[in-house]
């Protein structure tokens, strides 16, 4: 799921689906943005391909789990320990959370569809583990 998230990321949201995704990159003092269209996408990709594969448990409902795993994994990282859309805990000082934080800002240090990087969630280069990198 990271890896298609990363090609979902950087070739569609940040291509033909930017003005859409661009309402992420701002600032922003709203509860939603137009962005969260992507996850009730997604999260209504995933019940649909439950509902399908529930009878016989076939690969539609493994790939559904899968996503919703995935997306629920999306949600604690991205909206909870980085954005801290919902302030349940503090961002991470150290460790892989802070690593993948990290990662986050560069991929946020440009506001427009060209020149960002990282465009991972959980899977992110190496350099942003050691100390003193951004």
């Amino acid at each position: 799921m990271e890896f298609a998230g990363w090609l979902i990321h950087k070739y569609i949201m940040h291509g033909i689906l930017w003005n859409i995704h661009k309402t992420h990159h701002l600032p922003s003092k709203r509860a939603f943005e137009l962005n969260d269209i992507f996850s009730l996408f997604f999260g209504s990709i995933s019940i649909l391909l439950m509902f399908l594969g529930y009878q016989e448990l076939d690969y539609r409902f493994w790939i559904g789990m899968g996503i919703s795993i995935y997306g629920f994994g999306y949600f604690f990282v991205h909206d909870i320990l980085i954005h801290r859309r919902i302030k349940w805990l503090k961002r991470p000082k150290k460790g892989l959370f802070n690593g993948i934080l990290k990662a986050h800002q560069a991929h946020h240090a440009y506001n427009r569809k060209d020149g960002s990087e990282a465009f991972g969630l959980l899977i992110v280069p190496i350099k942003y583990f050691k100390d003193g990198k951004k």
